[in-house]
């Protein structure tokens, strides 16, 4: 009879040291601020490459939200946001998606406004006040991209200082061309030689640009697009995996190479 208070005891003192229990009403703010931009506020994904997070036990949520952030689970996106996550909020989010109704297969749900928009203008004709700063070879994927940076840019990398308001990034992406044996055109340079336009991609920024955005996300006030050889821009990209996957670089300016920029703006001042 005795050993029946101390059992008792040994429980609550248990109970004390796991700390509160999950708060769903927590877990749900924090979804509807980031997790809707691919998992849908109510877990319900926006894309079929996307995971469905309504009805899954909350224990293995937060199992994976560990492994993301401890890095032995790897995914660009998840990489970023997971090692902003406290313990607290993991355990909320875990709970309120794990207190959903499961969704069928082919349920979708839709990207927020905010995640889709953009403030990036179409390319100009980056051979007027852009410096082509860089030349990239994909032979995988048989393409090769040329980088542009304009003048507000070239400047602030020339003094090794973050890119201000006004900096503007773009990139071409070509097919690479080949030879009448199929062989890939190698230029004097030794890089692949381009062929035809596929697209173009761009980053920008501007005051405000990043207001619209959860911190989580943001990449202070730069904004991404994706444009198609015509210059038009696609209205089909979910720009959350753009700022997450740029979110490591914020020390960077959010540019990933931004030494070769660097490089290439000091070596033109000569």
């Amino acid at each position: 009879m005795k050993l029946f208070p101390m059992v008792a005891s040994a429980m609550l003192l248990a109970t004390a040291a796991q700390g509160a229990p999950p708060d769903p009403a927590a877990g749900k703010l924090l979804a509807a601020e980031v997790c809707v931009a691919c998992h849908g506020a109510n877990g319900v994904s926006v894309s079929a490459d996307i995971p469905h997070l309504a009805g899954q036990r909350a224990a293995y949520l937060v199992r994976q939200l560990e492994a993301f952030k401890a890095g032995t689970r790897k995914n660009d996106l998840m990489g970023a946001i997971a090692p902003q996550l406290s313990a607290t909020q993991m355990a909320d989010v875990a709970a309120y998606f794990a207190s959903q109704t499961g969704a069928a297969v082919d349920a979708k749900s839709t990207v927020p406004a905010q995640f889709v928009a953009s403030h990036v203008p179409p390319p100009p004709d980056l051979g007027v006040g852009f410096v082509r700063y860089l030349t990239r070879n994909f032979p995988e994927q048989n393409s090769v991209s040329y980088y542009y940076a304009n003048a507000v840019a070239m400047a602030a990398a020339a003094r090794a200082e973050p890119l201000p308001d006004g900096a503007q990034i773009y990139v071409e992406n070509y097919s690479a061309r080949r030879d009448a044996a199929g062989k890939p055109v190698i230029g004097a340079d030794g890089s692949l030689v381009g062929d035809q336009l596929r697209s173009y991609t761009g980053m920008a920024r501007a005051a405000g640009w990043g207001e619209q955005l959860p911190a989580m996300v943001r990449n202070d006030d730069w904004n991404y697009a994706v444009f198609k050889a015509d210059r038009s821009v696609r209205t089909d990209i979910n720009y959350t995996e753009c700022l997450a996957c740029h979110k490591p670089q914020a020390p960077k300016s959010f540019l990933f190479m931004y030494d070769k920029l660097v490089d290439a703006a000091r070596a033109a001042r000569h």
